[in-house]
């Protein structure tokens, strides 16, 4: 069973810990084992915490053989993204400007999943700050995808997803703004869940966007996924932006019937949108043939383009992640990577004007969802198709094109992307449930239910000992636009007038998103009545005396 154990998922090494015949010890010290022979390929951990790991096993062997088993993630190794606050071990979120964060405390989340009884392997690479894509000029390099080394991960949980397949762990918590958790999930052919807006607590957890960070699960199934949101949902007063609700038991919810399920087919994502290969659509075709044939209702149906949501939710995340770096964009601007300079800078043009009008378009759109989700319980839609090469990543293409995970984030809509299939070339593909908001065990239950009648979540890539990792060229240098006197002036001045000193090269990509930024600045300009109002509201319950 030795050579087995790095591919066990949560819920059958629950079992084998729970019955006696897995020690927490065996299995903690199997993936070390691993860890060590194989992360110089595959780059996932940023901090890796062996000694924590191995005394922790041993304290959740004792207490199981004491009869003080506290539940299914008892003895379960785990690592974590590294925006997630762990107290006495560095939180760096992948950058310079935090390299030497020791944070003080644990995240509300690090500390649920302590308090259970799972034992911390370490934490795993992130794109700078949750945000952007694979950069080479940071301190750490890019996580690499196991299906092939010289492909990406997707971001920004990019070492939760390389460390999910390639047997490193068998739990994870990323972070999914735009698509952070569900990118490398669908790219690493694993499981990844977006929660519901406010469900899962942010504390302790460095920030992104205010407005639609989400912190979730990635395992290898529903189940595991399920499982690891049982123990971190949940109100808390440090997150402003958590909410009170009762807690279902999202295992309980996995039934594996889904003859009652009303599924509306976004097909125009891959097919209109953002048109998809070959590979992704023969996929999606099929995904919708295993849904007929379990017994739900499907059937085709449209939302607002993803592009709508792209606007929306772009203005109001960079700005937020423009003011929450703002100090140090100012003082140190050398010290971030070119990718996140690439997405952040250019949210110095946003308007006070375009930031709230974002706003209250992003009101208008899950006001435009509502019917939706009142006709269908779930919408089915692709993740994304195979991964590329790392090194064809451009900055650029951010402010290019959209992205087929945001629409959900500005909805606040939970989200579950599993594999769907392979690409000729042996690459993953996604496909994505998204569910109205608090319906977090109906989404669970129809992945599930695919998983249950499919076999692609069981198929692993093959690493091998010793293989080096592949030596890539990193391109993506900014390309400095020819823009007309009177944009590069505003640009110019606006950057002035925020503190920002750049040099040359900075200044060049600055100027590369610029011309993207302004004309989404202008699509967000619609005619509205004075009196329509923001997402950003707040109400105040009135406390008992």
């Amino acid at each position: 069973m030795t050579s087995e154990l790095h591919y066990l998922t949560i819920a059958q090494a629950a079992e084998l810990i729970r019955t006696g015949k897995l020690s927490p010890v065996e299995l903690t010290d199997a993936l070390l084992k691993r860890i060590e022979a194989l992360e110089p390929q595959v780059n996932a951990f940023i901090t890796l915490a062996a000694g924590l790991a191995r005394r922790q096993a041993q304290e959740a062997e004792r207490e199981i053989v004491q009869g003080r088993y506290r539940g299914p993630l008892h003895g379960i190794p785990f690592a974590l993204k590294d925006i997630y606050d762990t107290k006495g071990i560095l939180t760096s979120g992948g950058s310079k400007v935090a390299i030497d964060n020791v944070p003080q405390q644990d995240a509300t989340t690090t500390r649920k999943l302590l308090d259970s009884g799972a034992i911390l392997l370490g934490k795993l690479q992130t794109h700078e700050f949750a945000h952007g894509g694979p950069s080479f000029d940071l301190p750490w390099p890019p996580a690499r995808n196991p299906w092939n080394l010289e492909h990406f991960t997707g971001g920004s949980s990019s070492g939760s997803g390389a460390a999910l397949a390639a047997g490193f762990v068998p739990a994870s918590l990323g972070s999914d703004t735009g698509g952070s958790i569900r990118g490398p999930a669908s790219f690493c052919g694993i499981t990844g869940f977006m929660p519901t807006y406010g469900l899962v607590s942010r504390a302790g957890v460095i920030p992104n966007s205010f407005t639609f960070d989400h912190c979730g699960p990635m395992a290898r199934t529903v189940r595991d996924c399920a499982i690891l949101l049982q123990a971190i949902a949940g109100y808390d007063s440090r997150d402003s932006g958590s909410i009170e609700q009762k807690i279902p038991d999202y295992q309980a919810a996995l039934t594996g019937d889904i003859t009652d399920l009303r599924i509306g087919v976004l097909r125009h994502y891959w097919e209109e949108d953002l048109p998809g290969p070959e590979d992704q659509r023969r996929a999606m075709d099929e995904a919708v043939a295993v849904f007929r044939g379990l017994g739900a209702k499907v059937e085709d149906a449209r939302a607002r383009p993803m592009m709508d949501g792209m606007d929306i939710k772009v203005i109001i995340a960079e700005s937020e992640l423009f003011a929450i770096h703002h100090k140090d964009l100012v003082s140190r601007p050398g010290d971030f990577g070119r990718d996140f300079l690439g997405r952040v800078l250019p949210a110095c043009l946003f308007q006070s004007a375009d930031y709230v009008q974002a706003l209250r378009e992003h009101r208008r759109y899950m006001a435009d969802m509502e019917p939706l989700f009142q006709k269908y319980d779930v919408l089915l839609t692709c993740g994304f198709g195979p991964a590329p090469r790392l090194n064809a990543h451009r900055t650029v293409n951010f402010w290019q094109r959209s992205n087929v995970f945001t629409p959900s984030n500005v909805a606040r809509s939970p989200a579950l992307v599993v594999c769907g299939g392979f690409s000729k070339t042996g690459l993953p593909l996604g496909l994505q449930i998204v569910g109205r908001s608090l319906d977090d065990a109906r989404v669970l239950k129809a992945g599930h239910a695919y998983q249950a009648a499919t076999d692609w979540h069981n198929q692993h890539p093959k690493l091998e000992l010793g293989t080096p990792q592949p030596i890539l060229d990193q391109g993506n240098e900014p390309e400095r636009p020819d823009l007309n006197a009177t944009m590069f002036g505003f640009v110019v001045q606006t950057a002035h007038r925020a503190g920002l000193k750049l040099n040359e090269r900075q200044m060049s990509i600055l100027l590369e998103g610029a011309p993207y930024a302004l004309a989404m600045a202008e699509r967000i300009r619609k005619p509205r009545d004075r009196m329509e109002a923001p997402s950003l509201v707040f109400r105040f319950d009135r406390s008992s005396d």
